[in-house]
């Protein structure tokens, strides 16, 4: 696998370093179960936001937990390496938490990125107090549009 996929406590050495170098790690997470056109767009934009951008990827039983026994479609070795893969992702590291919050407590951000589909009053509690402590910043990023696993998914079965 690619020397991107990290843990996050070596991603936590990184962000420290680019911190002591007057530099921001850009952090996001998610399922990243079936890339598309949506997930793309959006980590350009992300990695536009600071000098490193970083993906915390939700393990598979995260991922049971929050979308059912049918989820993920992809392992989260696979998604892992098909998402270092991009150009614009520094880094990857898995986590096996629902929530963020022990993640991002342990890699402390410069700047969190989430979605359109969130507000910053709509972020998980334990995950702003985390962000708020770090004092990172938090950027919301317009939601595309058209662009959805689930939708995939569910046209793939003729829903």
């Amino acid at each position: 696998m690619s020397g991107k996929v990290v843990d996050a406590d070596e991603l936590g050495q990184i962000s420290r370093q680019l911190r002591a170098e007057g530099r921001k790690l850009v952090v996001t997470n998610g399922c990243f179960d079936l890339l598309h056109v949506g997930h793309v767009r959006y980590l350009q934009a992300a990695r536009k936001l600071g000098d490193a951008l970083a993906v915390g990827l939700n393990g598979d039983l995260s991922i049971r937990a929050l979308k059912g026994s049918s989820r993920p479609l992809n392992g989260e070795r696979d998604r892992a390496e098909v998402l270092a893969a991009l150009g614009c992702v520094d880094f990857v590291a898995i986590f096996p938490e629902v929530r963020a919050a022990d993640f991002l407590e342990r890699v402390q951000p410069a700047v969190y990125v989430k979605g359109g589909d969130y507000e910053p009053g709509t972020l998980d509690p334990e995950e702003r107090a985390v962000i708020e402590k770090a004092e990172a910043e938090i950027r919301i990023i317009p939601f595309e549009k058209g662009y959805s696993t689930s939708a995939l998914i569910e046209r793939m079965n003729g829903e």
